[in-house]
């Protein structure tokens, strides 16, 4: 099965899952394209609240793209740090290990 193009900046390991995994990572994509159009959220406001999960779960990266997703909607770096932290409290200190890298991809371009 061909890969599936995949968007640029996406880390390694999603790189992987759309050139091995074609039909897959199509779905994928198909789903993350309606969820955006069946959402009420703006796209920044969007970008920030996907950050705060990834930081939440610990999914350090997709960290990168997402903030250059944001960044690219408008978000300001204050924004993306209070977005990165606001599973401080429910979620404990560990999206504190998501900040380096948030402030990294957002003052690489």
């Amino acid at each position: 099965m061909p890969g599936t193009a995949v968007p640029a900046g996406v880390s390694s390991p999603f790189e992987v899952f759309g050139s091995e995994a074609g039909a897959h990572a199509a779905a994928w994509m198909a789903a993350t394209a309606a969820l955006d159009e069946a959402s009420a959220l703006d796209p920044k406001t969007s970008d920030l609240a996907y950050l705060a999960v990834l930081a939440a779960l610990r999914l350090e990266s997709g960290i990168p793209f997402h903030v250059q997703q944001a960044k690219r909607h408008g978000a300001t770096r204050k924004e993306v740090i209070s977005a990165v932290l606001l599973g401080l409290q429910p979620a404990g200190h560990g999206v504190t290990a998501c900040l380096p890298g948030a402030l990294t991809a957002y003052d690489a371009a």
